[in-house]
C-alpha cells in the first residue's frame, strides 16, 4: 500500500540516482531544491496570515515558541537562536523545544518524536500563554510529539502556527494558522532533510524576519538592532550607522560609544542631534520604531487587517 504522505513516496524521476556521473548527481540534487522555493512562494498567503496574527501578541510581550522533532526541531532551534544576535531579540522570548531535549540537537533520540504526551508536557513546562506564538514544524504533519505540543499550546490560548509538507496533514488541522509547504517526494526517497527541510528553513526565515521588520527591528533593510559581539559585527555596526546617517567613521563610532553600541540609538542621535539618553527614550516611547521617531513614516508594528 502506498503511503498517502507525499514526503514518504518514492520519487518517480530518479530511479538511477546512484548511477549518475558526479556532475549530473550534483545537478540533480541542487535542481530538486528549487521545489522548496516554489513551495514557500505558494504558501505566501498563509505565511502573511500568520504574520498578521502574531504581531499583536508579540507587541504585548509574547514569546516565539518553536516545536519540532529531528530535522524540523533542529531548524526551529537554529531560527530561535539566530534572532538574538541578528535582531537583539531577548533569548528568553525565543524558546525552542525539540523532541528528546537538547541531546537531540546532535543525535537521534529513539522514540522521542512518537511521544505525544511529552510534547504536551514540554509546552506546559514553559508556561505558554495567550500572548505567545507557538510555531510547530513537522514535514509529515503527523509527528505525535509536535501534535501534542500544538494541541497543548492551542488549549492554553497561544496562537498556533503549523508548518507541514503534506496536504491534509493532521498538524494543519490542529493549528490556528496552517502553512502547507507542498514539496512532494524527495529525490532521496523519504529524506525530508532535503527539500522539505529547505522549505521549512526558508519559511521560518521568512516568517521570523518579517516579524522582526514589523516589530521595528530594521530601518529600511538595515539591521539596526544587530548585537555587536565581535570585531566583525562592531565594524558592521559602524558602517550601518554611516550608511543610515551619512556621518563619517569617527562620528559614527563616537555615537556608538556614547550609546553602548546600539546602532538604532546612534542613528537617531546623529539624525536628530540628540544625546544618547534622549534618543533611547524616544525610541522606547515609539516601541522601537526608528522611522516613527524620525518622522519619516508610520510605524509598521500594527498588523494589517
Amino acid at each position: 500500500m502506498t503511503d498517502p504522505r507525499r514526503t514518504e513516496q518514492v520519487h518517480p524521476d530518479y530511479a538511477d540516482l546512484d548511477t549518475l556521473a558526479p556532475d549530473a548527481l550534483i545537478a540533480a540534487l541542487a535542481d530538486d531544491q528549487l521545489g522548496a522555493v516554489r513551495a514557500v512562494q505558494a504558501a505566501a498567503p498563509q505565511l502573511t496570515a500568520a504574520l498578521n496574527a502574531a504581531v499583536p501578541r508579540l507587541e504585548r510581550g509574547g514569546r516565539l515558541v518553536y516545536v519540532g522533532a529531528g530535522t524540523s526541531g533542529r531548524l526551529g532551534v537554529l531560527d530561535a537562536t539566530e534572532l538574538t544576535p541578528t535582531f537583539s531579540w531577548p533569548p528568553e522570548r525565543a524558546v525552542p523545544l525539540i523532541a528528546g531535549g537538547e541531546r537531540a540537537i546532535r543525535q537521534a533520540v529513539e522514540g522521542a518524536e512518537d511521544d505525544e504526551a511529552a510534547g504536551e508536557r514540554d509546552v506546559q513546562a514553559v508556561n505558554i500563554g495567550p500572548d505567545d506564538v507557538l510555531i510547530a514544524v513537522a514535514a509529515s504533519g503527523t509527528t505525535p510529539y509536535v501534535l501534542g505540543a500544538a494541541r497543548s499550546g492551542r488549549a492554553a490560548g497561544a496562537l498556533t502556527v503549523g508548518l507541514a509538507n503534506n496536504p491534509g496533514a493532521p498538524l494543519l488541522a490542529a493549528v490556528d494558522c496552517p502553512v502547507l509547504l507542498d514539496t512532494g517526494p524527495e529525490i532521496i526517497s523519504g529524506s525530508t532533510r532535503l527539500k522539505a527541510g529547505t522549505a521549512q528553513k526558508i519559511a521560518l526565515n521568512t516568517l521570523s524576519s518579517a516579524l522582526m521588520v514589523r516589530l521595528g527591528k530594521l530601518y529600511g533593510n538595515l539591521m539596526v538592532d544587530v548585537r555587536a559581539t565581535n570585531a566583525k559585527l562592531e565594524d558592521r555596526a559602524r558602517r550601518l550607522v554611516q550608511h543610515a546617517t551619512g556621518a563619517d567613521a569617527d562620528a559614527a563610532q563616537a555615537a556608538l560609544s556614547e550609546c553602548g553600541g546600539s546602532v538604532k540609538t546612534a542613528l537617531v542621535m546623529l539624525k536628530l542631534g540628540l544625546g544618547a539618553q534622549e534618543a533611547a527614550q524616544r525610541l522606547e516611547g515609539a516601541g522601537g520604531h526608528a522611522r516613527q521617531v524620525l518622522g519619516e513614516g508610520e510605524a509598521l508594528g500594527t498588523s494589517a487587517s
